[in-house]
C-alpha cells in the first residue's frame, strides 16, 4: 500500500519522484536484511566454504591441464620415435601400433602407479529411488546444490572416489571422437583420394564396401549370437545380450582401417591395384559401416518385446539405411557444391587466410550439419572431401591449395595418432570393463570368418565378369588386411551404458591391439609368404602393361569406358559451372541459353579456353591432366577422349591407344605422409628410356 502511494505521488512532481524512488529502495534492502539476520559465525562459514570451493576450482584447472600435457607428450614421443623407426628402416611396427603402446604404458602408470589421498570431505548416504536421475538436489542446511551423475561405481570401489575420479578425468566424452577428431580423418581420406586406380577398380571397391560389409556384419552376428546362446547355457552371461546386440557388433566391428598395410604397401611399391582395393574399400567401408549400425539400432518391431523378428520392422531399417545414406551423400555434395560456388563468384582468392578459414569451416560443418538433421556426418564429410577435392580445389588460390591439404593431412595425423593412444590408456582406465573368454575368443573367431566370407566369394564373383583378375595372392593379402581401427573404438566407446555394449567395447580393443601389432606387423612377411612384387614402378608397369592388346583393351574397358558418361558430363558442364576450369559453357549449352552460359562461366573459362587442364593434378588427376610427348609432339587429352596436338590439332587413328597410354601414366606420384594419402609432384623421377614415351611434367 505504501509503495502504491509513493508511486501516485511520483506523478506529481519530477523532484519528489526521485526522493521517493530512493526510499522505497532503501526500504526494500532494509526489509531484505531483517528477513534473513546472518550471524558473525555464518558468514565465517560462508567465506570459508567460498575458500574451498576456489581452492577446488584451480585443482580442477591444473588436473585438467595436466590430463591435456599427458596426451601432448605422448604424441610428441610418438612422433620422435616414428622418426627413429624411419630412419632405421623398421617396419615391424606402424606408428598406430608404438602409439598404442605408449597408451598402454602410461595407462598402468595412472591406473596402479598413482593414487589420490581420499578427500575427508567425501560424505556417503542412502537413499531409495527407481531410477538414478542425471541431475540430484541436495538440501545441505538450508542451501540447495545440484549435482550430476558421473557413472555408477562397484561396492567394492566405494572407497576409491578419488582414484576413480583421476581415471575419469583422463577419460573423455565419447562425442569428442565424433565430433571432433573423427571429422578430419574421413575428410582428408577423401580429399586425397586418386582417381585412376580407384575408379579403374570401382566395381569392385563398392561390392566389398557394400555387399562385404553386410555379409561381414551378419556372418559376425550370427556366430556371435551363437557364442551368446552357449555362454548363457553353461551360465558364463552376466547380464542381457540380444541378437540386435549381436548384429550391431559385427557391424561396428566390420569397419576395417588397414592404415598400417597401407602405409608399409607404399614404402614398399606394391601393385597399384591392390594399394587401391585396400584404400578404397577402407574409405567406404568405413561409412556403410556407421550407416549399419545406426539402422539396427532403430530396428523396433510392434509390441512389448522389442527383440523379436518382424519383416515390417526389418524392412523400415533397410528402408532407414538407404534413406541415411543418400541423404547424407546428397548433403556433403551439396556443401561441397556451396563451396565451390562461393569461392568462384567471390574475390576470396585475393585473401588467402579468410579464403583457407572458409574451405576449413564449411568442410567441418558438413558432419556437424549431418549430425544435426539425423544423418550420417561420415558418409557427408567423405563425399563432401571429394567433391571438395573436385571442384573446389581448382577455384582456390595456390597458397591455399597448399595450406588446405597440408592443414588436413596434418590434422588427419595428429588425430590418428591421438585416438590409438587413446586405445591403450583407455584398456586401463575405463572403468566399466567386461572381459569375457568365451565371448573374447568366439568374436576373434568369428572377425576371421566374417573377412573371409566377405573377400573370397565376393572375389570369385568378381572375376568372373572382370578382365584384371583379383589373384589368388591379392585376396589372401587382402584377407590379411582386415585391422580394425579408429572407426571400430569410435563406434563401440560411444555407447558403453549397458552391459552388452561394455563387453562389446572391451573387446574391440583387443581386437585392434590384435590386428594392428600381429596382422600389421606381419605385413611384410605376408607379402613374401604370397610371393606379390615389390618395389614395382607403377609407371613402368602399366607401360608394359598397355603394350600388350588384351590388357591395352582391359584398361580402355575398365577405367574409361564406364566412366565416359560422366566424364563427359563433368568436364563439359559441371566443371565449368563449379570451377574457372574447362570449356566455356558457350560452347557447350544449346544457343537459346547463352544469357545463362554467358553468366555462369567465368573470365579465366576464356582465357584458358586454349589450355584446357585443370589446377588439381597434384590431388585428383583427370583425364585432362596429361602431356605426353612423342618426339616433337606433344599428345593431351580431355575426358572426352578427344586429344589435341601441339594444343589444338587433334589426333586420330590412335587416340585410343594413347588414351591408354596417358591413363597408364596417370597416378605418376603416390606418396604417403603419416597414415594418409597425399599426392604432390615430385620432379626427381628419372626420365623413361625404351620405345615408351617420356612424361613430361
Amino acid at each position: 500500500m505504501a509503495f502504491g502511494v509513493a508511486v501516485g505521488s511520483c506523478r506529481r512532481s519530477g523532484r519528489t519522484r526521485g526522493f521517493l524512488l530512493l526510499v522505497s529502495l532503501s526500504a526494500f534492502i532494509s526489509a531484505g536484511r531483517a528477513a534473513s539476520p546472518s550471524s558473525p559465525q555464518e558468514e565465517e562459514d560462508s567465506g570459508m566454504e567460498n575458500i574451498v570451493t576456489e581452492k577446488r576450482a584451480e585443482e580442477s584447472h591444473r588436473q585438467d591441464s595436466a590430463d591435456l600435457l599427458i596426451f601432448i607428450l605422448l604424441l610428441t614421443l610418438t612422433i620422435l620415435t616414428i622418426w627413429l623407426f624411419k630412419h632405421r628402416r623398421f617396419r615391424f611396427l606402424h606408428e598406430t601400433g608404438l602409439a598404442m603402446i605408449y597408451g598402454l604404458i602410461v595407462g598402468v602408470i595412472l591406473r596402479y602407479g598413482i593414487h589420490v589421498p581420499r578427500d575427508v570431505s567425501t560424505a556417503s548416504m542412502s537413499c531409495f529411488v527407481n531410477a538414478s536421475p542425471a541431475t540430484l538436489l541436495v538440501n545441505v542446511s538450508g542451501k540447495f546444490y545440484e549435482y550430476t551423475l558421473k557413472g555408477e561405481i562397484s561396492a567394492n570401489e566405494v572407497n576409491d572416489v578419488q582414484d576413480n575420479e583421476m581415471l575419469r578425468k583422463v577419460t573423455f566424452d565419447p562425442e569428442v571422437f565424433f565430433n571432433i577428431l573423427l571429422p578430419p580423418i574421413i575428410f582428408h581420406a577423401g580429399y586425397s583420394l586418386k582417381r585412376r586406380h580407384f575408379f579403374r577398380n570401382m566395381g569392385s571397391i563398392l561390392a566389398y564396401a557394400f555387399m562385404g560389409t553386410v555379409v561381414s556384419c551378419f556372418v559376425i552376428g550370427l556366430l556371435m549370437y551363437g557364442c551368446v546362446m552357449l555362454m548363457k547355457q553353461v551360465d558364463q552371461l552376466g547380464g542381457d545380450f540380444f541378437f540386435t546386440d549381436c548384429l550391431f557388433y559385427g557391424a561396428i566391428v566390420s569397419a576395417t582401417d588397414p592404415v598400417t598395410v597401407l602405409a608399409i604397401f607404399h614404402e614398399l611399391q606394391v601393385d597399384a591395384d591392390l594399394y587401391a582395393l585396400l584404400f578404397g574399400e577402407s574409405v567406404l567401408n568405413d561409412a556403410v559401416a556407421v550407416v549399419l549400425s545406426s539402422s539396427i539400432v532403430a530396428y523396433q518391431p510392434q509390441g512389448d518385446n522389442s527383440h523379436t523378428f518382424e519383416a515390417m520392422a526389418l524392412l523400415k531399417s533397410f528402408g532407414m539405411f538407404l534413406g541415411v545414406f543418400s541423404g547424407s551423400f546428397s548433403l556433403g555434395v551439396a556443401t561441397g557444391v556451396v563451396t565451390a560456388l562461393v569461392t568462384k563468384f567471390t574475390k576470396l582468392r585475393d585473401f588467402q587466410l579468410l579464403e583457407t578459414a572458409l574451405f576449413f569451416l564449411m568442410s567441418w560443418s558438413t558432419f556437424l550439419l549431418a549430425e544435426a538433421c539425423g544423418f550420417t556426418g561420415v558418409v557427408a564429410v567423405l563425399f563432401c572431401g571429394i567433391t571438395q577435392a573436385h571442384y573446389t580445389y581448382n577455384n582456390l588460390s595456390p597458397e591455399s591449395q597448399d595450406r588446405t591439404k597440408q592443414l588436413f593431412e596434418l590434422l588427419n595425423f595428429l588425430a590418428e595418432n591421438f585416438i590409438f593412444s587413446y586405445m591403450g590408456l583407455t584398456l586401463f582406465t575405463f572403468q566399466n570393463h567386461v572381459f569375457n573368454p568365451m565371448f573374447i575368443v568366439g568374436a576373434f573367431l568369428a572377425v576371421f570368418l566374417g573377412r573371409a566370407a566377405n573377400i573370397y566369394p565376393l572375389s570369385f564373383l568378381l572375376n568372373l565378369g572382370r578382365r584384371y583378375k583379383i589373384r589368388s595372392n591379392f585376396q589372401h593379402m587382402m584377407m590379411f588386411a582386415g585391422l580394425r581401427g579408429a572407426m571400430t573404438f569410435a563406434l563401440s566407446i560411444r555407447d558403453t551404458a549397458t552391459y552388452a555394449r561394455q563387453m562389446m567395447f572391451s573387446t574391440n580393443l583387443l581386437v585392434v591391439f590384435f590386428t594392428v601389432w600381429v596382422c600389421g606387423g606381419g605385413t611384410t612377411q605376408m607379402l613374401s609368404c604370397q610371393r606379390i612384387r615389390v618395389g614395382v614402378d607403377t609407371d613402368q608397369d602399366n607401360s608394359m602393361s598397355v603394350t600388350d592388346g588384351s590388357e591395352r583393351r582391359s584398361t580402355k574397358q575398365e577405367s574409361v569406358w564406364l566412366f565416359r558418361i560422366w566424364y563427359t558430363f563433368d568436364h563439359n558442364y559441371l566443371k565449368p559451372i563449379l570451377t574457372h576450369s574447362g570449356p566455356p559453357l558457350t560452347t557447350t549449352l544449346p544457343p537459346c541459353c547463352g544469357p545463362l552460359a554467358r553468366f555462369l562461366t567465368s573470365p579465366q573459362a576464356f582465357e584458358n579456353e586454349c589450355q584446357l587442364k585443370d589446377d588439381d593434378s597434384d590431388l585428383i588427376l583427370t583425364d585432362g591432366d596429361i602431356n605426353l610427348t612423342y618426339g616433337d609432339v606433344t599428345v593431351s587429352t580431355d575426358a572426352t577422349g578427344a586429344h589435341t596436338s601441339s594444343g589444338r590439332g587433334f589426333v586420330g587413328a590412335g587416340a585410343a591407344d594413347e588414351l591408354d597410354r596417358e591413363l597408364a601414366y596417370g597416378d605418376h606420384e603416390l606418396v604417403m605422409r603419416g597414415t594418409r594419402l597425399v599426392l604432390p609432384m615430385d620432379d626427381s623421377e628419372p626420365p623413361f628410356t625404351d620405345s615408351h614415351p617420356h612424361l613430361r611434367m
